[in-house]
């Protein structure tokens, strides 16, 4: 069975697909991958945050997307917070509110 992708909400739905177009490509072309094979890719693709939180690592010519996930039971990959880094450093905002919706999806 392949691992499906889902979105926390339909915000975070539509943040992740407009992601500049260099971007998503990227993005898709590693869910596609987490499909297949899993959320366990590593570098450069994907990196454990701690506590059961996960990033996709996407880049584009435009610069860099993170989407936070977390995989439930049933194969299943939730997207809780997407976004376009404007720094080099992880935003500790969008992790924070990565973190909330994983305690909520988790309970």
């Amino acid at each position: 069975m392949k691992w499906r992708i889902t979105f926390y909400n339909q915000k975070v739905e539509s943040e992740t697909l407009s992601f500049p177009k260099g971007i998503l490509a990227n993005f898709l072309h590693i869910v596609e991958m987490i499909e297949e094979f899993g959320p366990a890719l590593g570098l450069p693709y994907t990196k454990a945050m701690g506590g059961g939180l996960f990033e996709i690592r996407s880049k584009g010519r435009e610069g860099i997307g993170r989407s936070f996930f977390c995989a439930v039971q049933e194969k299943e990959i939730i997207v809780l917070k997407s976004y376009v880094k404007k720094s080099q450093k992880t935003s500790n905002k969008e992790l924070k509110i990565a973190r909330q919706r994983l305690k909520e999806v988790k309970q």
